[in-house]
């Protein structure tokens, strides 16, 4: 049996040619030496939806369209995918490797195709898409319930920001929060500088305000000519804030309780951590070796807003 080839431009011009002149699709096969089935097809597929009439324009224009959505497979080499793979696993998203990869003129591989290639090796029993980023819906307490962790007077209020600290423009202006484990004691203090997103981690035994003024110092002293504000959750292991201000520079700010989103960057940090210390993790054996690792594998992938630039690139550029 001959192989099957697609109508070309030509045929189809015949094929509304001869429509005009009354020729059935049968002896428009005939004429064309095409098997009817064929014509039939074209005849169903491809007229005019306004008008039901066959205009080869038309014809050409959906079945172009048709040839463009049709999936065609995974083209490139396994040397390409061995390295989508290696990044893959180092968590960056398909849109960040795709990036990245164009920005270095290495390869071309478009974010569509990574996640197509996730989608296909999932449903062959792979497991490359574990890497991925997913969400869960969460739930969120009431805008107008009150405050139930702890009151502090003389706390100073988000919106009393300097104006640099929301746009971005300059290194300095910080967000911390914590994240707990799943013994509701052991957990990470976490810091993002917002121009860079650079990120910081630190491991704490006990959510206490204590601890956190230990694990903080050495957060200030090292990037000391870079830290002007500190925009912090309203948990009450930050009580204790007056004592970083002290001596310092520093002013620590407080969003709105329950409204995380004021603390943008620092809520996109945590959902990236929960990629390597996924909710349910039990944070007693997590060392802060382990929380520099993940600090440094985060610091050193690139960035969309930062067109592909790593977090590191951009706080060294600055610095």
């Amino acid at each position: 049996m001959p192989k099957y080839q697609q109508l070309s431009h030509l045929e189809r011009y015949t094929i509304s040619l001869l429509l005009t002149h009354r020729l059935t699709p049968a002896e428009i096969a005939r004429w064309l030496q095409r098997s009817p089935s064929t014509i039939s097809r074209e005849l169903g597929r491809n007229r005019c939806t306004s008008d039901g009439a066959y205009r080869s324009e038309i014809a050409i224009h959906y079945a172009s369209g048709r040839r463009k959505r049709v999936h065609r497979g995974f083209r490139h080499s396994p040397i390409v995918w061995g390295q989508v793979i290696l990044l893959l696993k180092e968590k960056w998203s398909p849109e960040q490797i795709s990036n990245r990869l164009r920005l270095s003129d290495a390869l071309l591989v478009s974010h569509q195709t990574i996640y197509r290639y996730v989608k296909e090796d999932r449903n062959n029993g792979g497991s490359l898409y574990v890497h991925l980023r997913c969400s869960s819906k969460q739930r969120r307490k009431h805008h107008n319930s009150p405050d139930s962790r702890g009151i502090l007077p003389g706390k100073r209020h988000i919106s009393q920001r300097p104006p640099g600290a929301e746009s971005r423009r300059r290194l300095g202006h910080w967000e911390a929060d914590t994240v707990i484990g799943a013994d509701r004691h052991h957990c990470i203090l976490t810091f993002v500088e917002r121009k860079s997103g650079l990120a910081v981690i630190r491991k704490l035994r006990v959510r206490t305000a204590e601890e956190v003024i230990f694990a903080a110092r050495p957060v200030l002293q090292r990037f000391a000519n870079h830290f002007r504000t500190l925009t912090l959750d309203n948990g009450t292991e930050f009580h204790g804030y007056k004592l970083l201000e002290a001596g310092r520079s520093l002013r620590c700010y407080f969003a709105t309780p329950y409204h995380s989103w004021e603390r943008g960057s620092n809520e996109n940090l945590n959902g990236l951590i929960r990629q390597y210390l996924p909710k349910g993790t039990c944070m007693r054996t997590i060392t802060q070796a382990d929380c520099d690792w993940i600090a440094l594998k985060l610091n050193t992938r690139p960035r969309k807003r930062h067109d592909y630039k790593t977090p590191l690139e951009v706080y060294d550029a600055c610095a």
